[in-house]
């Protein structure tokens, strides 16, 4: 019985063994499949990661240009702004000097016409003073 026993112990050790290298064989192709797997991954991620950076200089870029061009716009619509103004007042100063002069021009007309009429009058009356 005890050789029967040590039978059994030796049989299940060399079925423990057996199956041991077996799992390490797999774990071996595992861990070779995975360092594959992380050196494609790595492989493929840097490029991916060097484009994103460009794409971030890139938008840094465009968002500086954006500053540029709306502080570029502020100066420009503050310019029509003056430039608005600036007509307004020659207008209030053009309107002001055409109703000034519209004023003496009536008058100067005015003052014409009856001194063309008193002229007229009294040459034709002939009363000479």
């Amino acid at each position: 019985m005890n050789n029967l026993l040590w039978g059994l112990v030796t049989l299940a050790v060399i079925v423990a063994v057996g199956v041991l290298v077996a799992l390490l064989l797999e774990l071996k192709a595992a861990a070779r499949s995975l360092r594959d797997l992380l050196k494609t991954t790595d492989d493929s991620i840097r490029p991916a990661l060097e484009e994103l950076q460009e794409t971030l200089r890139s938008v840094r870029n465009v968002t500086d240009n954006v500053a540029t061009v709306t502080e570029d716009v502020k100066v420009l619509s503050g310019s029509v702004r003056d430039v608005g103004e600036t007509v307004q007042h020659v207008s209030e100063v053009v309107t002001g000097v055409t109703s000034a002069s519209t004023v003496k021009i009536s008058a100067l007309r005015a003052g014409i016409r009856v001194a063309a009429e008193v002229f007229m009058k009294n040459l034709l009356t002939g009363r000479s003073r």
